[in-house]
């Protein structure tokens, strides 16, 4: 029996090399916990949840360790049941917010560790369908750039072998955006896949009025053109458009992606690990969009949402956000396809670097 001998979080700060402004804030920090369970026959297991600006990073540590007390004596080869335990013990606070993350944390660790026991990649232990994963490049091309410094950005991210690419939509003026649009097809050409996000910024009626403009570019998707929780707003906007249309990031767990197939919101769901509640409900997301011939892509997490994607037939791409990278002791590397091939090592594949660790501490 695998058996829980002590759970360690270390918290980090990884600035970013450039400040982004968004429409609630300007990001300077992607701050995270580390949180890696350790076994009574000395297996690790990792995991990573995260807050930006290190706004309330305490009290979701506090929020994980509160958790702890429920994998004491329990196998921890029995995910499900622990999975079930800790949902269970947070219903009284509700399963959207800080709790959900929190037990996404463990989930993601409890994931790693039954892959190392098994000697077995997570991809492989869920029954891979790929040995190689499209991905996409994200984070990058702002509001805040003008259209020459697109131009140049776009052109750097081709020269490092992606062939996908998300640029930021959500100007005032429809024509601007369309405008920053043509300047980045420019660059790319059509064989390039280019996706675009809105980040919430408008109305049903004003995305379906850039929807229609943009039709011509050939974008991959249109993400969150509208308040995410308008799941109705966002059907009619899939409804009026020949572009596919992301959403569900800001969602959590079954509740909210369950609410978002049944009213036909997104052409692409977008599950995120740490709002899932973990790899057991993202997987169980995954399995209900298929059933209703709808993709995914996993947002954010690359090194674990990697070798979820290679195990799902609907996953179409994983996104690329350097944020996390200096963490890890692995890299993510291209083919020339423009995929990234799934790690053969067992567990996620990916380890966090102790080098890395003591850099970005916090003090």
């Amino acid at each position: 029996m695998m058996k829980l001998a002590k759970l360690d979080i270390q918290a980090v700060r990884v600035p970013l090399q450039k400040p982004i402004p968004s429409g609630r804030m300007t990001i300077y920090s992607a701050d995270a916990l580390l949180v890696s369970l350790i076994t009574n026959d000395g297996l690790v297991g990792e995991g990573m949840v995260f807050v930006l600006n290190g706004h309330r990073l305490a009290i979701l540590r506090e929020t994980i360790l509160s958790l702890e007390p429920l994998l004491t004596g329990m196998d921890l080869e029995m995910g499900g049941a622990i999975w079930a335990k800790m949902w269970s013990d947070i219903g009284f606070l509700g399963h959207r917010g800080l709790a959900t993350v929190a037990m996404s944390a463990i989930d993601m660790a409890l994931w790693d560790l039954r892959g190392k026991k098994a000697g077995l990649n997570v991809s492989r232990l869920l029954g891979s369908c790929r040995e190689h994963m499209p991905i996409y490049r994200s984070g990058g091309l702002r509001l805040s750039q003008s259209i020459d410094e697109l131009q140049a950005e776009a052109s750097d991210i081709l020269g490092q072998g992606f062939k996908a690419l998300k640029m930021s939509l959500g100007n005032a003026s429809i024509q601007e955006d369309v405008k920053r649009v043509r300047a980045v097809r420019e660059v790319l050409g059509y064989h390039i896949a280019l996706m675009s996000d809105c980040n919430q910024s408008f109305s049903v009626n004003q995305a379906i009025r850039l929807g229609r403009e943009l039709e011509e570019y050939q974008l991959a998707w249109i993400e969150e053109p509208i308040p995410y929780h308008n799941h109705a707003g966002e059907a009619a906007i899939a409804l009026a458009l020949d572009t596919p249309i992301a959403s569900g990031e800001n969602e959590f767990t079954r509740l909210g992606m369950m609410e978002m197939l049944r009213q036909g919101s997104a052409d692409i769901l977008m599950p995120d690990l740490q709002r899932m509640g973990g790899p057991t409900e993202l997987i169980k997301v995954a399995h209900a969009a298929e059933l209703m011939n709808i993709s995914v892509a996993p947002h954010l997490f690359s090194e674990m949402s990697l070798a979820l994607g290679a195990a799902m037939p609907n996953a179409i791409y994983v996104e690329y956000m350097p944020w996390f990278s200096p963490l890890y002791t692995e890299s993510l590397e291209l083919d020339q396809a423009g995929n990234v091939p799934v790690s053969s090592k067992p567990g996620w594949g990916f380890s966090f670097s102790q080098e890395a660790i003591a850099k970005y501490k916090y003090e």
